[in-house]
């Protein structure tokens, strides 16, 4: 069975928008350098026709991946999400137990995970950690480091 891919509305519409961006401007561009390729001669011996052929299949490839990727693409419903757990799109406000410190994530699906924008994915082992609790639970989360207790003080959307 194929794997979902669960996306915000941001989230599928740069996917879409990649895909559009590879059909209509990549394509054509590397069409156009095999056929200027192609009008210098010799084939065999062509560097230029080979490197437009081999960027071709690259670009080709990833376009076939995200068509794929977009063909299993759902768009999360945020009005249907329970505000009292914490679900993907939780905003979630965690604090250390050992040190104190406070730390804000927003949980979101693997594709749009950004840590400099303090998004993280649901299939992280923070992530994985704080699915599901509530507001006052501790979160027992194994890290490279050890294991790791957060509580969960915050959760808005």
């Amino acid at each position: 069975m194929a794997k979902i891919n669960y996306f915000t509305k941001e989230g599928l519409q740069k996917l879409k928008d990649e895909v559009e961006f590879l059909e209509r401007v990549e394509r054509p561009r590397i069409s156009e350098q095999i056929g200027a390729a192609i009008d210098l001669g010799d084939l065999s011996e062509n560097a230029e026709y080979h490197a437009s052929k081999e960027e071709q299949g690259l670009m080709e490839a990833r376009l076939a991946k995200l068509k794929n990727e977009l063909s299993k693409a759902r768009l999360i419903d945020e009005s249907k999400l329970d505000l009292s757990k914490v679900l993907i799109l939780s905003v979630v406000t965690i604090k250390n137990v050992k040190n104190g410190m406070e730390l804000v994530y927003t949980l979101v699906a693997e594709k749009e995970a950004d840590l400099k924008k303090k998004r993280i994915s649901i299939g992280s082992p923070i992530g994985k950690g704080l699915l599901g609790k509530s507001v006052g639970d501790i979160a027992q989360i194994v890290t490279p480091g050890g294991t790791m207790e957060f509580e969960i003080t915050n959760i808005t959307r």
